[in-house]
């Protein structure tokens, strides 16, 4: 059996029983328990994951699981709406899910036979642990439901049983899977169980029967999961693929070797290892098997390289074989997995880049199902003088790399590289696609990348201020202001900023709002600009077709101090490291008020990787935290103004991907417009960017002491 898990967490909520190829049938509603889901949300979990144990002979193997088949439970008399508890009985609630690790030969996937009235079986807590059997008998069986009842004695079928295998010892197979247990009753009022009467039902349990199970799934398409498949026999690659099996392996013992080979990848049990498959049955395995010929020639390119191009020549004459073998198609998962949510969410815009002549693209399907689209193209419309293509996919994949952080931009080239060598395809040809890549990379860089209003501000009385700006639209910094040397209110220099904003975000609004950074001096790291705003023409009232305009609010306000960050230039190294590891998103969060600055400074030499900063300790010792932050080189550190006991801010912000901070800053500042009672924080982001020019500043001289 196998464990499903919380995916935050190792309580286990459920279980499940392998299926072929890697893959594990549970109940719908131990994956939504799982994701922290409603039980009966019919919703597709999407590319979630979700941690699995599989419990074998000498082991236990934790992995991740990903849903192939969604089956959402459904009312038992078709009425629309989903099931409730107390009904009892529901049709559907089942999911495939395929374990995304390497195959798991300890225990072989069970047999599977019709339940029917009177089979005595036995099911197991999602523990796993042996002690917590229930022994049960089928009582009804009507193919939907198959009510059992549990022993007096021993354990009891309860909460967590759920997708549990119902195993019958006599027939050494798998009937059914535990869906519900029917609960004494419980006092209305107080939720307690009420005091045992004879009347009461004891030890009721309901399971999904075999026979239900397979016409769900084969509903669902996934009855390769339980038949053996059959190619097809109008197969042009068929006879042809034989005829190569017979000519590269003629003796038994090595189509035994392959065969056992390619089925141990494809997550096959291999029960039979010393008589040898004929050539016909070899071939159909490779014509069924989406990935097993893949795996045959991941094989045969260390023994006999010889014979990898004509059998992938042959492959391709066939609809089945997919490009990528099962060992290269979990690596790019897990790659994908890890990259930031916002690049993932840039995928189909990559696609596009990547390959603009492909017909539609199933992009509302998931990261998933456009992978298994991309596998289908042959090629991206362009060859090499030997007419070798490299297939849509890789293309994809390197146009991607050109985005992502160095930390995953080499791991993902490394693997383009692997699978071109294995299809034999000159690595010369995959090099000029990584150039379109970097090419493309760098303009849609210049392209989307929000423009930036530098500005610097000096305060000259009370609520009077001196500003001078700049504009930076990619091109470098650029002065803008005529009048620097005229005090201002903090009103008036708000309206002059939101001028700038506003028509540079009307001339590009497709890069987004500009972004607002205020050079100022270490005392004012907590000047209030992003709550500056206009008044009405009218002083502090608005006229019925004037808004409020709140700089904070209405675009990304980030501060830098290029006092602090010049200080000590010997951290410059430091500050150009952390940048460049910048997507890695590396957070590091001071919250102890006892801390000062020789633990800082510490916890900053032993955290070299730190990229970002959040300080949540109360303004007596902020700011000393801060100002250590900011002159170490910290280029993201974040604080909240307000004296709070826990910043509010601090934890919504938190989560939120580096890159996107100085928006997700604005968002909050806004919403705290719109609801000052529940987002009480004020958000302060420091932003200190390595590969920006700053403006030309008349500053201190650098000193190492001070």
């Amino acid at each position: 059996m196998v464990s499903v898990l919380k995916a935050a967490g190792s309580e286990s909520v459920g279980a499940g029983v392998l299926l072929p190829r890697n893959h594990l049938l549970t109940c719908a509603h131990v994956v939504n328990d799982a994701l922290g889901r409603r039980p009966f949300d019919p919703r597709h979990p999407g590319d979630h994951t979700v941690p699995v144990v599989l419990h074998g002979r000498s082991r236990m193997v934790r992995a991740d699981a990903r849903i192939t088949h969604w089956v959402p439970a459904r009312r038992r008399d078709g009425t629309p709406g989903v099931p409730r508890a107390e009904d009892h009985e529901w049709l559907g609630d089942l999911a495939v899910l395929q374990v995304e690790a390497e195959p798991y030969h300890d225990v072989p996937p069970p047999q599977w036979l019709p339940m029917t009235i009177g089979q005595s079986l036995r099911a197991w807590h999602s523990s796993g642990q042996s002690h917590t059997f229930a022994d049960v008998r089928v009582k009804s069986c009507d193919e939907a439901v198959g009510y059992v009842d549990g022993d007096a004695t021993g354990m009891a079928i309860g909460p967590s049983y759920s997708g549990c295998p119902l195993w019958s010892v006599r027939d050494n197979a798998v009937v059914g899977i535990v869906a519900g247990h029917v609960m004494p009753p419980h006092d209305p009022v107080t939720g307690r169980p009420l005091p045992y009467s004879s009347q009461h039902i004891a030890r009721r349990s309901w399971g999904i029967p075999w026979q239900r199970i397979e016409a769900e799934l084969r509903a669902a398409g996934a009855a390769i999961l339980f038949e053996a498949p059959e190619p097809d026999p109008d197969d042009p690659a068929f006879d042809l693929l034989v005829d190569l099996l017979d000519q590269h392996m003629p003796a038994p013992g090595l189509r035994i070797e392959y065969a056992r080979a390619v089925a141990e990848h494809c997550g096959y049990g291999v029960h039979d290892t010393s008589s040898a498959p004929a050539t016909e049955e070899f071939a159909a395995l490779l014509l069924t098997e989406p990935r097993a010929l893949a795996a045959l020639t991941e094989v045969l390119r260390r023994r006999e390289p010889m014979a990898v191009p004509s059998l992938l020549a042959v492959g391709r004459m066939s609809q089945v074989p997919r490009l990528l073998s099962p060992r290269e198609h979990r690596k790019l998962t897990r790659y994908l997995d890890a990259l930031p949510a916002p690049l993932r969410a840039r995928l189909p815009e990559v696609t596009r880049a990547a390959l603009p002549l492909a017909a539609a693209l199933p992009m509302s399907e998931g990261i998933r199902g456009l992978l298994e689209h991309l596998e289908c193209l042959t090629g991206d419309s362009r060859t090499n003088a030997d007419g070798m293509r490299v297939p849509g996919l890789l293309r994809v994949v390197e146009y991607l790399a050109a985005l992502a952080p160095p930390s995953l931009q080499a791991p993902l080239r490394l693997w383009t590289m692997s699978v071109v060598d294995r299809l034999g395809i000159p690595a010369t040809s995959l090099l000029e696609r990584r150039t379109d890549a970097e090419e493309w990379a760098r303009a849609a860089r210049e392209r989307t990348a929000p423009a930036w209003v530098t500005a610097r501000v000096e305060r000259a009385g009370a609520d009077r201020y001196r500003l001078r700006v700049w504009c930076d639209e990619g091109g470098g910094p650029r002065q803008t202001s005529v009048d620097t040397e005229t005090p201002r209110s903090g009103a008036e220099a708000a309206r002059e900023l939101l001028g700038v904003l506003e028509s540079l975000y009307r001339a590009a609004p497709d890069r987004g709002r500009p972004v607002l950074e205020l050079l100022v001096g270490r005392t004012e790291l907590n000047l209030a600009v992003d709550e500056w705003g206009m008044t009405g023409t009218d002083g502090d009232s608005f006229g019925p077709d004037e808004l409020p305009g709140v700089l904070g609010a209405e675009f990304p306000v980030v501060v830098t101090c290029p006092e602090l960050l010049h200080r000590h230039e010997r951290f410059h190294p430091d500050w150009r490291h952390r940048w460049r590891l910048l997507d890695s998103d590396a957070l590091l969060t001071f919250d102890d008020p006892a801390q000062g600055r020789s633990e800082v400074y510490g916890a900053l030499l032993a955290g070299k990787d730190v990229v970002r900063v959040a300080v949540d300790v109360p303004p007596r010792t902020r700011d000393e935290i801060v100002q250590t932050c900011l002159l170490m080189g910290v280029p993201v550190v974040m604080w909240d103004r307000e004296r709070t006991e826990r910043s509010h801010a601090l934890a919504q912000l938190s989560p939120v991907p580096v890159r996107t901070l100085p928006e997700g800053t604005r968002a909050y500042r806004a919403m705290r417009l719109s609801s000052p009672h529940r987002y009480v924080g004020r958000p302060v982001l420091a932003w200190s960017d390595a590969d920006r020019s700053m403006p030309q500043l008349q500053l201190a001289e650098p000193q190492e002491n001070g």
